[in-house]
């Protein structure tokens, strides 16, 4: 045996053992829809051994009329990769509703060989969390509706009585009609910040370019609140126009890069990533329909702060969670909401110094017939 063929086998039990360790369920098909590899946690998915497995196809595994069979077909004909999120893969084998999430790949090595990834409960827990912060943020709406008609009329009275009352008031009274002032302008604030959810108009969204948006929002941190903290960027320089409200965008990047200069505080270490990428073939299922909306731009903003605490995490972007001694809890629900709007979703990992919010949005791109239906847009 020569010292090539001994290399090649090296890297091959090398890949193999690097595949076990991942924690995923994960088989190669060939072009004939034999399967050539399993993991040993797609062993335990499909409940049989690699040697089973390998005198089987796919289609004998996989129920009939199985999403995941036809997205191994658009692999194969696309050569790209796709994720697909929510697809019910149950069946007697693999167990009563089993949903997963998808990630097929084409391997360029094996013409006609795909690579597909099975991932139980992830990113449809985090859509699912969205639909919740959406509910969420529908009865903040019909609240801050209600504050601001029954709650800011009284509060204007009681403050020009504590100002009438101040007139004639000794020091020591003074200082309590002045504690009223000051609290019922902190009231009617709040009101106000909350009279932005009981905004229900349509919003005015038109081709954006998001690196002129985050450029922006970069200036402003770093002449005010982020002014000793290094901001990075890391950007696709070829991503195609966001499908959005330019406005809207610079308060949801404002709100997210301020967030993450509180994270780091007063740390000489810290720094902010600013990120865009193309994720082709991520779609999410529509609420109330059949279809599926491509979300395919990803723009992250990454700190090394201190992180968000695990029993906080689920409730992030809940209207009145916040871990700031004098935060309103607001901020995160009002991004939640205006990404919502847009039709993307927002979700946020952390560790201890990594945290990192991801935003996936539609792309704009022009058709014969107006702005296409996928949104997945054409890369420039």
């Amino acid at each position: 045996m020569n010292a090539t063929v001994a290399q090649s086998m090296d890297m091959a039990d090398a890949a193999h053992i690097l595949l076990n360790t991942i924690r995923r369920p994960v088989i190669m098909v060939d072009a004939e829809g034999v399967i050539t590899f399993a993991n040993a946690d797609a062993e335990d998915f499909f409940r049989s051994s690699a040697t089973m497995l390998a005198r089987n196809t796919l289609p004998k595994l996989i129920p009939f009329g199985s999403p995941l069979l036809t997205l191994v077909d658009q692999v194969r004909e696309r050569r790209a990769p796709v994720n697909e999120y929510r697809v019910d893969v149950s069946s007697p084998r693999l167990g009563i509703e089993k949903v997963v999430d998808l990630y097929v790949a084409p391997v360029s090595e094996f013409p006609g060989s795909v690579v597909v990834m099975f991932q139980e409960r992830s990113m449809a827990d985090k859509i699912d969390r969205q639909m919740t912060h959406r509910g969420a943020a529908r009865s903040v709406t019909g609240l801050a509706a209600m504050l601001a008609h029954e709650i800011k009329n009284p509060l204007s009275g009681i403050r020009g009585a504590a100002q009438l009352l101040e007139l004639s008031a000794s020091d020591e009274d003074r200082a309590l009609t002045r504690l009223i002032t000051d609290e019922t302008d902190r009231i009617v604030s709040l009101v106000d910040r909350m009279e932005v959810f009981s905004d229900e108009r349509p919003i005015d969204r038109y081709p954006v370019n998001i690196h002129v948006v985050l450029d922006h929002v970069k200036a402003i941190a770093k002449n005010g609140f982020a002014k000793r903290i290094k901001i990075l960027e890391d950007y696709d320089p070829s991503l195609p126009p966001v499908f959005a409200n330019r406005d809207q965008l610079i308060q949801v990047f404002l709100n997210l890069v301020k967030n993450a200069a509180e994270a780091i505080g007063g740390d000489p270490q810290g720094e902010i990533t600013l990120s865009t990428a193309f994720r082709p073939g991520i779609r999410v299922s529509v609420p109330g329909t059949q279809g599926r909306v491509s979300l395919p731009l990803e723009f992250c903003v990454r700190d090394n702060g201190s992180g968000v605490s695990e029993d906080i995490l689920p409730i992030l972007f809940d209207p009145f969670i916040t871990t700031k001694p004098n935060g309103s809890g607001l901020g995160l629900a009002l991004v939640a909401k205006i990404v919502g709007e847009h039709g993307g979703i927002i979700e946020c990992d952390s560790t201890p110094r990594a945290t990192t919010f991801r935003i996936l949005m539609p792309a704009w791109k022009v058709t014969p017939f107006g702005t296409d239906d996928d949104g997945e847009g054409d890369r420039k």
